[in-house]
């Protein structure tokens, strides 16, 4: 781990990137309230003086904010148009407000796509989002899905930041378990597999998708899912035949961030997996309730394997790369 000479005054360096925080606008509070006690997990609780207190007791310069959940039913279209439109101005408002605090993933009304097009095409272009948000999957239906390609030819236009947040998957959840615990890091793990498997991230190299949670089971199990590479139906209209190895690169394409996940056996796998600057800083707050991330932000801080200069880069440098209006942001107090 990276530390200061003993005996000298540590510097003062840059606070964290936290590209996984979430917001919870005060009219969606309710939903959000019930939609956790729905599933057995602390109800978070959120504003924007809270947060930023948050992040001073953590060390996080600025946090880029996401709502990541479900806008409307499946069918409810023009309801989910509007719910984007409301998140997505409500955030630019933050984010104009305190540019060094705050950055915007911007929610997109998936599976409508042509609403997902336009919402998209407002936020990057008249909000300045530092990128978008969706769910790994859309009422069931998985990212690969060839209805979503004039999505990731545009986002691929234009260079996009992608927050790829898990939801639950399709089916009962595991019993006795909350989804976001076992579920979700599953339901990530099956959208980057969907992805991969319809050459997504091969055609689309522009774009950068981010998988929370360290990618789910990705980086554990990578050289597994890539035997899909030898199997009759390993290749796609979209996907021509790859190697396993090929499949194992394109499924380096994904950036992760360290959400729930510095913990002794995650980060080894997902540092062994992982290209060096594609790791970022993620703590998930307010739906990880503080007290509970701290404990990975120390285990993040004290891994003994770090070399040198790479906490750095986790903690803030491959963000800055990622997204260069942050490297402008407040610098923090505690020695990273």
């Amino acid at each position: 781990m990276e530390r200061a000479n003993p005996g000298h005054a540590s510097p003062v360096r840059p606070g964290r990137i936290d590209v996984h925080q979430h917001l919870i606008p005060p009219d969606l509070a309710r939903a959000v309230t019930g939609r956790a006690a729905a599933v057995g997990w602390p109800a978070p609780a959120w504003d924007e003086r809270s947060a930023i207190a948050m992040m001073d007791r953590r060390s996080i310069a600025t946090g880029v904010l996401s709502y990541a959940a479900p806008l409307a039913g499946p069918d409810d279209l023009a309801a989910a148009r509007e719910v984007a439109r409301g998140v997505n101005e409500y955030t630019a408002e933050l984010v104009k407000n305190r540019p060094d605090r705050f950055g915007h993933f911007a929610a997109l009304p998936l599976p409508d796509v042509d609403g997902a097009l336009a919402e998209a095409a407002h936020a990057l272009d008249e909000l300045h989002t530092d990128g978008v948000v969706v769910l790994s999957n859309v009422h069931g239906r998985y990212l690969g899905d060839p209805a979503f390609e004039p999505l990731w030819a545009e986002l691929d236009a234009r260079a996009a930041v992608v927050l790829v947040h898990p939801t639950a998957p399709p089916g009962a959840p595991v019993p006795e378990v909350p989804p976001p615990l076992a579920d979700f890091p599953s339901d990530t793990t099956r959208a980057a597999l969907h992805l991969t498997m319809r050459g997504v991230p091969r055609r689309y190299p522009r774009m950068r998708m981010i998988l929370p949670h360290a990618g789910g089971f990705l980086p554990y199990a990578a050289h597994r899912f890539a035997l899909a590479a030898r199997l009759p139906n390993g290749e796609t209209p979209d996907a021509p035949r790859r190697t396993p190895e090929d499949f194992v690169a394109d499924l380096r394409r994904f950036y992760f961030d360290t959400a729930i996940s510095a913990a002794p056996a995650t980060l080894p796998s997902l540092l062994a997996f992982a290209a060096p600057e594609r790791v970022l800083y993620g703590s998930d707050f307010p739906m990880l309730p503080e007290d509970w991330g701290t404990g990975f932000d120390t285990a993040l801080d004290e891994y003994p394997h770090w070399e040198p200069g790479r906490l750095h880069a986790v903690n803030r440098g491959n963000a800055e790369l990622l997204m260069p209006r942050l490297s402008t942001a407040a610098a923090g107090t505690r020695d990273l």
